[in-house]
């Protein structure tokens, strides 16, 4: 399952005030919106992905006092292209944006990050 982990906890509701939506058109990458459990220790992020295929799926944010984890939400399971990765590493990049001081401390997904910085 890829996913991105974060050194530090990231407080949710502090980010989906900060969160911009995301589109990028080929291959189409979209992510609208930030839902926040109330309890502020899990997000969902509704993404849709258009490569080979079309793809709805959620991104799931899950912080607690040590780490914060990008994750594809496992019931919605989708085809691990290419495009549904770098969605993933596009919220990563958002959330860099907003708190510089974070780092990667564990992810499956390293050349992607790294792709993405070089592009």
């Amino acid at each position: 399952m890829p996913h991105i982990v974060l050194d530090q906890q990231i407080d949710l509701f502090d980010y989906s005030k900060k969160f911009s939506p995301v589109f990028q058109k080929s291959p189409l990458i979209k992510i609208p919106t930030i839902y926040v459990e109330k309890d502020g220790n899990v997000a969902i992020l509704p993404t849709i992905v258009i490569d080979e295929k079309h793809q709805e799926f959620f991104i799931q944010i899950i912080t607690n006092a040590k780490k914060t984890t990008i994750r594809l939400l496992p019931q919605t399971d989708p085809e691990k292209t290419d495009s549904v990765k770098f969605s993933l590493v596009k919220v990563y990049d958002q959330m860099k944006y907003n708190y510089p001081n974070i780092s990667i401390s564990k992810s499956n997904l390293f050349d992607y990050v790294q792709m993405h910085e070089s592009m």
